[in-house]
């Protein structure tokens, strides 16, 4: 006869539970955070508890603090970012090809997440945020570095400088999208052009 107490089993599954109740939790309140800061850069704590359908004390439960909250959410996006990078194949054929593909497919990522991009720029500064984008910019440097060595892309500027030239492009592009400058459907091709023309090595982008 067994000695076991009768709830055991069930208590032996609680805590998977409440896990999976606590990483459900955690995704809304991300995607709440990402929708809120989509539309506005000054979000409170209680808006996004609100729009993720949770109590404050379960939001503080997981993200202590607006900051910690924030931290999160820009690393989800930089990470989505990366991986949009990837689908772009950045090492797949000509160096200045694969940037091609690169910009006209990324500069959405940042429009998508613009609001958040701004409140962490604020918060944390423009060197703590860039620091949190290296990953992503250590791909689009490679990708640069290669041209390089394929004659494609100009010498005659720092490597860095070129990096921070295409970001901030993709940022004025989805910037200019935004403030109907620029319509949405040129946005990929007008992007292409300009940052094409401004790292090639003859200043013209590739036919190819």
């Amino acid at each position: 006869m067994s000695t076991s107490p009768r709830g055991a089993g069930a208590q032996a599954q609680n805590p998977p539970r409440r896990r999976a109740d606590a990483e459900r939790n955690i995704t809304a309140i991300l995607d709440a955070a990402a929708a809120c800061l989509s539309r506005r850069s000054q979000v409170s704590m209680a808006e996004v508890a609100t729009a993720a359908g949770v109590g404050r004390v379960t939001l503080y439960a997981h993200f202590s603090s607006r900051e910690v909250l924030l931290e999160a959410v820009l690393d989800r996006a930089i990470a989505q970012a990366a991986a949009v990078i990837e689908q772009t194949r950045p090492d797949d054929g000509p160096a200045d090809v694969a940037l091609q593909r690169l910009v006209r497919s990324s500069w959405e990522v940042l429009d998508r997440h613009r609001g958040l991009f701004e409140a962490t720029q604020r918060e944390f500064g423009a060197a703590r945020l860039r620091q949190r984008h290296d990953p992503a910019f250590s791909r689009i440097e490679a990708l640069l570095a290669r041209g390089r060595s394929e004659g494609t892309i100009r010498t005659d500027l720092p490597l860095s400088w070129l990096v921070t030239a295409v970001y901030a492009l993709m940022h004025a592009a989805a910037d200019d999208v935004n403030t109907n400058r620029l319509p949405q459907r040129d946005a990929g091709r007008v992007l292409e052009a300009t940052v094409l023309s401004a790292v090639a090595m003859r200043g013209e982008p590739p036919t190819g």
